[in-house]
C-alpha cells in the first residue's frame, strides 16, 4: 500500500511513522488543517497513489511512501470513499519510494 503526504512531514515520518495525531507541519493532501479521520489514509495500489499526488493541496511537493504489513481487511472507509488504517504505522514499516513531487499545474 502507499501513503502520500507533504515533504514537510518527511522527518516526522522517519522518526515516528505515520501518526495522524502529529499532523500540523503541513495540511493534508485534500487541504485540511486537521485530521479528517483517526487514522492514516492509504492507497491500495501505486496507480491509486497517483490520484492523491494529483489531488495535492499542500501548497508544495509531496512524497510517496510504501507501507508494509497492512492487511486490506484492517482498513476502514471514510464517508468520501477513501480507505484508512485506524492505527499508527511505525517507521520500520515505511519506505520512501518517490520524493519531492511538485504540485501539478492547474
Amino acid at each position: 500500500m502507499w501513503h502520500v503526504t507533504s515533504t514537510r512531514n518527511r522527518a516526522s515520518i522517519q522518526a515516528h511513522g505515520l501518526d495522524w495525531r502529529r499532523m500540523g507541519a503541513a495540511p493534508g493532501i485534500a487541504g485540511s488543517s486537521v485530521p479528517e479521520q483517526e487514522g492514516c489514509f492509504l492507497a491500495l495500489s501505486e496507480f491509486d497513489s497517483d490520484f492523491f499526488v494529483r489531488m495535492n493541496n499542500t501548497d508544495g511537493p509531496v512524497d510517496v511512501w510504501a507501507v508494509d504489513g497492512v492487511d486490506e481487511g484492517q482498513l476502514l472507509e471514510s464517508s468520501e470513499g477513501f480507505r484508512y488504517l485506524p492505527a499508527v504505522i511505525p517507521p520500520e514499516r515505511l519506505r520512501l519510494v518517490r520524493k519531492d513531487l511538485p504540485p501539478e499545474p492547474e
